[in-house]
């Protein structure tokens, strides 16, 4: 029997005959993938289609399997492909710059790898860098996605913004493991030292179950807020952030530290560092044996103690001094002169806003006969009370004029402790200096300015956009994730002349460039950058790769922004 074929039959199976492919397949496990690729081809053997490997080619990079993908398609005209202008066509791709950057420091940092490399991970690295390049919402992160590589660089597939919302959830579910996973890859387990410090953010809805009213450290009166504790090693890297309901008082948080601290962190000697009105006496006396600590006391304790004998006055100077008593308490005490000269300009600005207010009380009484002196005198002082300077200041009438007249004895009892500090801690001489007291003490600051920049500066925790808990507390991790990367840079670039989101903003600027052959996308190179891009680059440590595979992925959102807005 014959069977006979057309022209095209014929053809086609000639290119069979003589075709070579890239073969590539991914295994997935729970926690990992493995992508293999292998070199083969296919032929024709007694009348049976076969294939065959020639090589196995997965050590080679993405870049190097794109490329023999190219070549092999376009194997039969070779030279049409380098020199036939309307073959290819070049076309600006999406911004690669800050994503490439921030995710080579994720990489180094380990936040890759604490992540994992499921599609989820990848979204959860998405998050934490899109948080770093322009804060928003899940939304306005999926359309950053549209005009950033992030698809192409970090391997996603397709995803909108309610995916992200499920991610945060993921993240809530795995937060302690995330969080296990950055601290090993610090390299420096066993320190034994951990500053730890609490704030809050307000919330715009009513709708948060976590949210709820307490002391507001944002001003906002009326409004619901979320309790965030923070914990960083001795040096400031941040190492986990715990979420608690808005009426959380702080001393009641440092009791989770602790176990936190014990359980999962671990050390020889471990001490725990807390400012005032985080580590009181019920708290120290509720730690474990083992454990240190290093916190201040309140002015009134100081005063009780100068009252008792246990300090005097003159230990405190500008260099640090050192009290043992016989109690066994160990303070360690200071004068700072730049605060307590803050503090005196300070009283000097308000004593003057008060008799200013004093005069137009003068000038008021001047002018209408029949007001009473006594309501101008009230009004006087309340805001005397309100300057909180009533203790060493008097509103005399005279007539009807209101003078100001000071008590320089009360004024200065009230602002001898100007600038003094005193720490304790249990930590025994043989275990920290009194130097060293004192500077891990300061070194709370680095939590503070952890805080500045997770809230209001560059990484903007608020608005919170979410309503369950554990999207919450996702929300709160990625934040704290994104200053990881963001503190990195901060380090790296100190001695430019830029700040972080500036030298972000100018990374993305730079954009790759698609090339498409013969009207299919093949890949993307990246461009040398400007000598100020290259700048940031060096500064930051990181090499950019010359091309990125087009992996042709198109992310867009579910929801529209409205077609019509009101006018502002």
């Amino acid at each position: 029997m014959m069977v006979c074929m057309s022209l095209d039959t014929k053809r086609l199976i000639a290119y069979i005959v003589l075709t070579m492919y890239v073969d590539s397949s991914t295994v997935r496990s729970k926690s990992k993938s493995y992508t293999r690729h292998l070199l083969r081809e296919c032929y024709r053997e007694d009348g049976k289609i076969k294939h065959r490997t020639i090589a196995n080619v997965s050590s080679c990079s993405a870049e190097e399997i794109q490329a023999m993908r190219l070549a092999l398609r376009h194997k039969q005209d070779l030279v049409s492909l380098t020199s036939a202008r309307d073959a290819v066509r070049l076309d600006q791709g999406p911004s690669c710059g800050a994503v490439l950057t921030l995710l080579a420091l994720a990489k180094e940092i380990g936040l890759t790898q604490a992540l994992g490399s499921t599609q989820q991970g990848k979204l959860a690295l998405w998050q934490v860098i899109a948080r770093a390049i322009d804060q928003g919402s899940r939304l306005s992160a999926v359309r950053l996605a549209g005009t950033h590589a992030a698809a192409d660089a970090l391997g996603l597939d397709r995803f909108d913004e309610d995916d992200l919302y499920a991610n945060l959830d993921w993240l809530c579910e795995r937060q302690h493991r995330i969080e296990d996973r950055l601290f090993a890859s610090l390299g420096e387990p066993g320190s034994g030292l951990y500053l730890y410090d609490v704030t809050s953010s307000y919330l715009e809805g009513e709708c948060n179950e976590l949210g709820a009213f307490g002391y507001n450290r944002d001003g906002k009166r009326g409004k619901r807020q979320i309790v965030i504790g923070l914990l960083c090693t001795g040096v400031g890297v941040p190492i986990s952030i715990e979420v608690f309901t808005g009426n959380t008082q702080d001393p009641k948080t440092v009791a989770s530290q602790v176990r936190k601290v014990a359980e999962r962190f671990g050390g020889v000697r471990l001490t725990l560092v807390g400012d005032r009105g985080m580590i009181r006496g019920p708290q120290i006396a509720a730690l474990p044996q083992e454990f240190g600590y290093i916190t201040a006391i309140t002015k009134p304790q100081i005063e009780t103690l100068l009252a008792g004998g246990q300090l005097q006055m003159s230990l405190f100077d500008d260099t640090i001094s050192e009290v043992l008593t016989p109690q066994g308490m160990r303070y360690v005490v200071r004068r700072n002169p730049v605060r307590a000269e803050e503090l005196a300009a300070s009283r000097a600005d308000k004593l003057a806003a008060l008799r200013h207010t004093a005069e137009d009380a003068t000038v008021y009484l001047a002018a209408h006969r029949r007001a009473g002196v006594d309501v101008q005198q009230r009004r006087v002082e309340a805001k005397a009370a309100r300057l909180r300077i009533e203790p060493w200041v008097r509103v005399v009438v005279t007539d009807r004029e209101l003078v100001i007249v000071t008590d320089e004895a009360m004024r200065a009892e009230v602002a001898k402790l100007d600038g003094c500090y005193a720490i304790t801690t249990n930590l025994s001489r043989a275990e920290a200096s009194a130097q060293t007291v004192h500077d891990r003490y300061r070194d709370l600051a680095l939590v503070e300015q952890g805080f500045r920049t997770s809230k209001t500066v560059e990484l903007e925790m608020r608005p919170i956009n979410v309503r369950l808990a554990s999207r919450t507390r996702g929300h709160v991790l990625v934040v704290m994730l994104a200053y990881r990367l963001v503190q990195t840079l901060a380090r790296r670039w100190a001695h430019l002349n830029v700040t972080v989101q500036e030298g972000i903003d100018q990374l993305a600027t730079l954009t790759s460039q698609r090339v498409t052959v013969q009207g299919t996308p093949a890949y993307q190179t990246i461009p040398q950058p400007t000598p100020a891009i290259r700048e940031l680059l060096d500064a930051a440590k990181v090499q950019l790769p010359s091309a990125l595979p087009s992996r042709g992925v198109v992310i867009t959102t579910k929801k529209q922004l409205q077609s019509r807005r009101r006018s502002r």
